[in-house]
């Protein structure tokens, strides 16, 4: 009876200090829970960065359809982007007025 005691101390014994290990090994080790906390980190970026990505897709998806409508929208753009000038009109030029002296 009293063996069977002691060995099962041992046993309690022997699993505790095995747990302990393995918690050590959850809280400190390279792979544990702060290298889950960081990699949480990581993707909670990344997911903004997705979805700032995603809505310029849209915006430039939505440039493109409105290019393929029709000649207006290039237009535009040449003119902004270009300095486009047509053919039936007259480019001036207006510079800030020169301090007199």
């Amino acid at each position: 009876m009293r063996g069977e005691i002691l060995m099962m101390r041992a046993g309690i014994g022997l699993l505790s200090v095995l747990l302990l290990l393995l918690q050590v090994r959850l809280w400190v080790s390279a792979d544990g829970y702060g290298e889950v906390a960081r990699l949480a980190g990581l993707i909670t970026g990344q997911t903004a960065e997705n979805t700032r990505l995603n809505q310029r897709n849209q915006r430039l998806e939505a440039e493109v359809i409105e290019f393929r409508k029709g000649d207006s929208a290039v237009e535009e753009r040449a003119r902004a982007d270009l300095g486009l000038i047509g053919p039936d009109e007259t480019f001036y030029l207006f510079g800030a007025a020169r301090p007199a002296g």
